[in-house]
Parts: C-alpha cells; structure tokens; sequence
C-alpha cells in the first residue's frame, strides 16, 4: 500500500539508518569475544554497522528448539530430526519501527548444551555475540562463508521492513565453521534493499 503523504514527510524528517555490512566485521566480532565483559557489552555487531549507540536500539530475541529438517540437518551435516536451536532476532532503531533485518539463527542444540546460559534468550543481547556464546562451549569459529542473493519481497517482509514499493531484499545465508572444520551456525538474514550497503574488503598477498 503506498504511503501517506503525512508518512513520507516524517520519513524526510528522520531518516533511517543505513546499515553498512563489511566483510571485516567476523574479525572484528572475533578479537571481541576475548575481550573483558565491559568491553563486550559496550557496543554490537549493530552499533558497529549502524554508528548507534546502545540506548539509540531496541533489541528482540526469541529461541525455541526445532527438529532439524533435511536441508538444515544436511548442512550441518547431521541426521534429519536433530534438535536445533533456533533464534530470531530484531533490531530496531528507538525513533522507527522498521528493523534492520529480520534474522533466523540455528546452533546445534547438543553442541552448546553444556553453558545453558545459551539457551537462554532472556539472556539477549549476548555481550560479544554468538562467537563468544561458543567460545564459552570451547568452539573457536575458524571462517564464515557468506552467500547473497536478491528478489522482491514476500509480503510479510515489505510489511515487517516497511519496504517502499519495488524494493528488492538481500537474502544473506551465513554458515561458520569451527576449528575442526564443523558447521557450528547457519544463520539466514533478509536485508532490505533500501538501507543496506554492503562493502567486501579483500585483502591481497604482496608480491
């Protein structure tokens, strides 16, 4: 449904927050899931995208266990019918009512079973994120592999992103592997088209 006039005037006023996603912030995540709490729970993988702060978001997490079905269990290679830990998260600005994403995570349940704080969503926002979650378990994430496609929207997702008519979404499907080569989160992220920029740096061996 097209906006209001009074909509789009107060869109002018307060503008959203893009949201600028470099392939350099998995290093970033990871040097912080050592550091002390206080310098964890400063700030967040959103803050560091966004240029918020803290008291500038508002922050949702929702976990219930899932049975794996085949495609998840195949990509974590284990048997379907596996119990998964699945997270959903929102983030939103305070002044707007749009997330930034709308994000689903799955952990193997047996994998993180040992620190139950990690099955625990009241414990949300995790200061240091999932790296650090699994670093409590003994999991060192060894590399991230990030796959993005594009389409236009369900409509579910134009209504929960507030989509403008014919913005497309980035569908952002991330896998981490541990130390031992083992798939330890998949998560699946849907960006909106219209405040995300997306920035991969490469860095290449000299000659």
């Amino acid at each position: 449904m097209p906006k209001a006039y009074e909509e789009i005037e107060d869109d002018l006023r307060h503008p959203r927050p893009r949201a600028v996603r470099d392939n350099a912030r998995h290093q970033w995540e990871k040097d912080r899931a050592r550091r002390p709490l206080r310098t964890r729970a400063g700030t967040g993988a959103t803050e560091h995208e966004t240029g918020l702060h803290r008291d500038d978001l508002v922050f949702y997490a929702k976990y219930r266990t899932i049975e794996a079905p085949k495609a998840l269990a195949d990509a974590f290679g284990v048997p379907a019918g596996t119990l998964l830990l699945e997270r959903t998260y929102r983030t939103r600005c305070a002044t707007g009512t749009a997330p930034f994403s709308l994000v689903t995570s799955y952990l193997v349940h047996d994998m993180i079973a040992a620190n139950p704080d990690v099955l625990d969503d009241s414990k949300e926002p995790w200061p240091g994120g999932t790296q650090h979650q699994l670093s409590t378990v003994g999991i060192e994430v060894d590399r991230i592999e990030e796959r993005f496609t594009a389409r236009p929207p369900t409509p579910q997702e134009a209504r929960e992103l507030e989509l403008p008519p014919g913005t497309a979404v980035i569908l952002l499907r991330k896998t981490s592997y541990d130390i031992h080569d083992r798939v330890v989160d998949i998560s699946h992220v849907t960006l909106p088209g219209d405040r995300t920029e997306l920035v991969f740096t490469t860095p290449l061996e000299r000659w």
